[in-house]
């Protein structure tokens, strides 16, 4: 019990600085601290990392993909003392939820089908066509959203940066998220009646 106590609050935590990443890069570089977080980022992307063993079969993947990612920035720019490589993950994360839903377009079962079908198995034929639609369209966003937080890292403002990666970005994912949710249960419900 203890142990499940200690995994949650380390989940939580690690989910809290994944989802901080943007702001505690910008404090980091803005008080040219990031020498002691840095140890601390890569320690929790690495308990990331362990966790994404655990994920679910479709995001297994992108947990994975994204941890190691972030380990590599973070010892990359402790070895060669440039801090500004962080500014990159934005860009890495979007490159690899790309490559996992760009390449789930190839298969059978588009990665949002599979998705949808662990809460709802049948999934009507008119959904099915809907949840290849939307991983097309979260492609697009994947491609935009990358090109952004790209621009706002070789642009060098740190306030633009981190707006953009830390707040509009994640207010987009999360509007295209329930917009998305919405529109598949009116889709559901059409089909079944």
């Amino acid at each position: 019990m203890r142990g499940s106590r200690l995994q949650s609050g380390l989940r939580l935590v690690a989910a809290l600085l994944m989802l901080s990443w943007p702001f505690v890069i910008w404090f980091g570089l803005t008080h040219n601290s990031l020498h002691w977080l840095l140890p601390l980022m890569a320690l929790m992307l690495l308990f990331r990392l362990r966790q994404a063993r655990q994920a679910i079969a479709p995001l297994r993947a992108v947990s994975g993909g994204v941890a190691v990612v972030g380990i590599a920035l973070c010892a990359a720019s402790w070895l060669l003392k440039t801090h500004q490589l962080l500014l990159y993950y934005p860009v890495a994360v979007n490159l690899i939820m790309l490559a996992v839903f760009g390449g789930s377009l190839t298969t059978a079962m588009p990665l949002v089908e599979r998705l949808a079908r662990l809460r709802e198995p049948q999934l009507p034929a008119a959904a099915v066509r809907y949840t290849r639609r939307v991983t097309q369209i979260w492609c697009i966003f994947f491609v935009l959203n990358g090109g952004i937080a790209l621009f706002t890292a070789l642009y060098g403002d740190m306030r633009l940066w981190t707006a953009w990666n830390g707040m509009i970005a994640y207010l987009l994912m999360g509007a295209l998220m329930v917009g998305e949710w919405l529109v598949r249960r009116q889709v559901i419900k059409r089909e079944t009646t």
